[in-house]
């Protein structure tokens, strides 16, 4: 029995910003095996840099060369575990990059399916029908408190601990990604962006932004521009991806 596969396009974009003197955001992408990662540096000196840099490469290297027909949710966990433990070896071993980590947006998309997996606070968004959904859950102290009822989304804005994540890839020896399994459909547009894209820009002027067509190159160009315009007060990357029409 024959089965349509879904074919995606991409694109991605990083900034340092207005306020950064150095991007510590990485991204990497492949079509063809299916793999889009984003991560979000942090560290002292130049360490942020540094891990987020080790992340993309580990896990793009792991992934596309995975087994073919191997499983892609624990595909995707065994190459995290891997890159968490690349960069918790490399920090213990030069104290200069001691406790340096980085957030982490991974997608991994077969012929009809997906998953996405995150650690820290880089989002992974779904617009379907015009209606943007996100995907992932924040690990960091006022998401924990916005869902503890301790305090609300506008509090949660204003917070002088927003920059407090509870959940980092390399800073521990050992961390778990959350995993988001997703059913895709012809139409969808992928978003996984670092913080300093959803600081500047709520989720309904990412929302009507999405909605506009243009190709996915100028709409990233557009979304860092929005957020550089906004204040521009940290490292912003944003990778899109579109799942176009099928074939059998």
């Amino acid at each position: 029995m024959s089965s349509a596969v879904i074919h995606y396009s991409a694109a991605a974009c990083t900034d340092r910003g207005r306020k950064r003197s150095s991007n510590e955001d990485a991204f990497g992408f492949s079509v063809d095996h299916g793999v889009f990662v984003v991560c979000d540096g942090m560290g002292g000196a130049a360490a942020g840099e540094v891990a987020s840099a080790l992340a993309v490469d580990e896990l793009m290297r792991l992934l596309k060369e995975r087994s073919a027909g191997a499983p892609l949710p624990e595909a995707a966990e065994q190459a995290i575990m891997a890159a968490n433990g690349t960069i918790f070896t490399r920090a213990a071993r030069n104290p200069k990059l001691s406790g340096m980590g980085t957030t982490l947006v991974l997608l991994l998309a077969n012929a009809d399916r997906a998953w996405m997996l995150n650690i820290g606070d880089s989002r992974g968004y779904r617009l379907r029908g015009g209606k943007l959904e996100q995907i992932t859950v924040d690990h960091s102290l006022v998401e924990e408190q916005v869902r503890s009822g301790r305090i609300n989304l506008a509090e949660a804005k204003r917070s002088p601990l927003r920059n407090v994540i509870t959940r980092a890839l390399g800073t521990q020896p050992t961390v778990t990604a959350d995993v988001f399994p997703l059913e895709i459909e012809p139409g969808d547009l992928f978003l996984l962006c670092s913080d300093g894209l959803t600081r500047e820009l709520s989720d309904d002027l990412l929302e009507s932004m999405l909605r506009l067509d243009l190709k996915l190159e100028a709409l990233c160009e557009r979304l860092i521009g929005a957020a550089n315009n906004a204040g521009g007060h940290d490292n912003i990357t944003c990778l899109l991806l579109r799942a176009g029409g099928t074939t059998q």
